[in-house]
């Protein structure tokens, strides 16, 4: 039997007031990279003793998210194929509404919120399924999920349509809201704010060599494996942890005649730590070049910049390289940090240069790169309170990569949450005995 049980499908309407854009809202070229890749999935998980009914929960998730969408209405639409010109955009009519399914299941939600190691099995079924490999197809649903003691809320959004931060601004309003609030940010979906070389063209273009069998919106070489294949655990650092990290980076690269032009982001400190342990848990040959993936939000760094309130994708890739024996050498987490400073450098140069991360060169290298996703800046934590508390737990369920991680800000609100995904057990057991070891 399943562990997570589907007792109910229903849709969330778009206020009679909310006001449509009279044409389908063409996707960006940044956006357009994401049609053939395009899940974005997480959960929130909450439990204690003051949890209110479950049917309390569900009237108030439902009717704040019909509010809730009066300013968000595109993400109640779907994402279509526009045959006349070859583009993909979002159209909304009155008549969208947002798919919202009721679940239960008998797991231990505490379990699940606390352990170190994720059940995949059951996390990947507190999020909604939705076939986004043919167009038209919805561009947002959620779930909420009946524990012993608790509820799962789970978003599955386009990624065409929405990244990170966009998802997060609007789970805020959709909180704000719940809690009687009225949400702190305004949303704009005006694609033309974001500004790239040849507009609608490149969009188009983009379209055309990614997804040419289109409204097929299949990718021709699926990217990842069965989810519940890969061991999967959370790892989280208190500002302390980070600290001492920050730390010891700078005292490895005085140490070794190569000082770090500048004192490490949180960011660039976890992210070499990371990649350190991957390069050590697997076995790589001493002259193979590791990758390093990340994702850049460009709003502030695109000229003009792109309103805070913008939702859609405005992401630009970043790519760092080092041999296996740099990253296992003493001053390896002062090298790694460099590299990765370096192509932070490279991007608030030239914050467009990477937009395409579609790189053939790129994905035949999957073996040997570790992919970095979410910021220690996303705060779940803090803004997905309904009315009955900060979330116990979040996480990305789309962690579908051997050498994947994604982070988020950390409950108390000063640390950061650093989930892993790699293919083998044993390897997982060695990465957290580097990553443990690095931190004392």
């Amino acid at each position: 039997m399943s562990p997570v049980r589907i007792i109910g499908v229903s849709y969330v309407g778009v206020p009679a007031t909310a006001e449509l854009p009279p044409e389908p809202i063409k996707l960006t070229a940044m956006e357009s990279l994401w049609v053939v890749i395009p899940m974005l999935q997480h959960v929130l998980l909450y439990h204690g003793a003051d949890m209110p009914p479950f049917d309390d929960i569900l009237h108030s998730l439902k009717s704040s998210l019909a509010t809730t969408l009066g300013s968000f209405a595109p993400l109640a639409g779907r994402l279509v194929h526009l045959k006349d010109t070859g583009d993909v955009g979002i159209s909304c009519s009155p008549s969208d509404g947002v798919r919202f399914v009721v679940a239960e299941s008998d797991a231990d939600i505490r379990r699940l919120a606390g352990d170190e190691e994720h059940d995949v099995r059951v996390l990947e079924g507190l999020v909604p399924e939705v076939d986004m490999s043919e167009l038209p197809t919805a561009v947002l649903a959620v779930q909420a999920t009946r524990f012993q003691g608790g509820v799962a809320v789970g978003l599955t959004v386009h990624h065409g349509v929405a990244d990170g931060r966009s998802l997060w601004t609007f789970v805020e309003a959709w909180a704000s809201a719940c809690r009687g609030e009225i949400p702190a940010a305004t949303p704009t979906f005006d694609r033309s704010l974001v500004k790239l070389p040849a507009g609608e063209e490149l969009a188009s273009s983009i379209l055309r060599k990614i997804a040419p069998n289109l409204p097929s919106a299949a990718l021709a070489s699926p990217i990842g494996e069965d989810l519940t294949t890969f061991t999967r655990r959370t790892f989280t650092l208190d500002a302390q942890d980070i600290q001492r990290l920050k730390q010891r980076i700078v005292q490895l690269g005085e140490a070794h005649g190569t000082p770090l032009p500048r004192p490490p982001s949180a960011f660039a400190a976890i992210v070499a730590l990371a990649w350190t342990c991957f390069a050590r848990c697997k076995p790589f040959a001493a002259d193979d070049d590791l990758l390093l993936f990340f994702f850049a939000d460009t709003r502030d760094r695109l000229d003009p910049p792109v309103d805070a309130g913008y939702v859609g994708v405005c992401l630009t890739g970043c790519m760092a390289t080092l041999p296996a024996a740099e990253l296992r050498s003493e001053r390896a987490l002062a090298a790694a940090t460099l590299a990765v400073q370096d192509e932070i450098n490279k991007m608030k140069e030239d914050p467009v240069a990477g937009w395409n991360f579609m790189n053939p060169t790129l994905w035949a290298s999957l073996d040997r790169m570790m992919n970095i996703s979410g910021s220690p800046g996303f705060r779940a934590y803090q803004i997905a309170d309904f009315g009955w508390g900060k979330p116990r737990r979040t996480e990305n369920i789309r962690m579908n990569g051997d050498g994947q991680v994604a982070m988020m800000r950390a409950g108390d609100g000063q640390g950061v949450q650093v989930s892993v995904s790699l293919l083998h057990a044993a390897q997982m057991d060695d990465f957290k005995s580097h990553f443990l070891i690095f931190l004392e």
